[in-house]
């Protein structure tokens, strides 16, 4: 049971990082709404990387965003706590295969094996942890900035990409507890069965003494 969940929780793992890739390259986090406003014939739609717009004839113009130093604090951070997640999915499905019962690598022992797991685990929460602040964070600010009556210009609506990388998150979070989980119960349930079976020896092979043996002629 143990190997299923964590093959399992490996998986997850694995689809997480492949879900918020794609949600870090997906152009659409935030969507031009069309609610209030008398222009309907164009779309606007950004991400962390650019912004584009897109006319009623389907033609889309998009514009880097030029300079670092120019972005928004909050913008620079969502960058930086998206690649951060992304490395760690990486080490974790590294660690996390090297740990796996499955896989044997090299001559590691099971205890070992399972630390590797649990390590992966961990970074596949961390990663999960990252994803969802950096989604939450943009997601608020859009939330933000669309009830601020004060606010002037277009307003903007969450758009695919935050939805894919709160899933991405989720999976992850999800994918390290359970390998975490799985792990930690192999480790503590080997521990459990060598103590008995080393007390079990150990009672087996217990010395006679002289006065045990007189007795037992007696």
């Amino acid at each position: 049971m143990s190997t299923a969940l964590e093959l399992t929780g490996f998986l997850l793992g694995v689809a997480s990082w492949l879900v918020t890739g794609a949600a870090l390259a997906n152009d659409y986090w935030k969507v031009s709404s069309f609610s209030g406003s008398v222009i309907i014939s164009s779309r606007q739609y950004e991400n962390l990387w650019h912004a584009c717009a897109e006319d009623s004839s389907g033609v889309a113009n998009c514009r880097d965003f030029d300079s670092l130093l120019d972005l928004e604090s909050f913008l620079q951070a969502c960058r930086a706590l998206m690649i951060i997640a992304l490395i760690l999915g990486l080490f974790s499905m590294i660690v996390s295969i090297l740990g796996l019962k499955c896989i044997q690598v090299g001559s590691s022992s099971d205890q070992a094996k399972a630390k590797k797991a649990v390590a992966g685990g961990v970074l596949f929460i961390l990663a999960g942890l990252c994803t969802m602040t950096a989604i939450s964070w943009y997601a608020a600010r859009i939330v933000e900035d669309f009830k601020n009556p004060f606010s002037g210009g277009i307003k903007f609506e969450l758009g695919a990409g935050l939805y894919m990388g709160w899933g991405g998150a989720c999976l992850s979070i999800l994918g390290g507890a359970l390998l975490s989980c799985a792990c930690k119960d192999a480790s503590s349930g080997q521990a459990k069965g060598g103590y008995y079976a080393r007390s079990q020896a150990a009672k087996i092979h217990k010395p006679v003494s002289e006065s045990e043996t007189a007795r037992a002629y007696v």
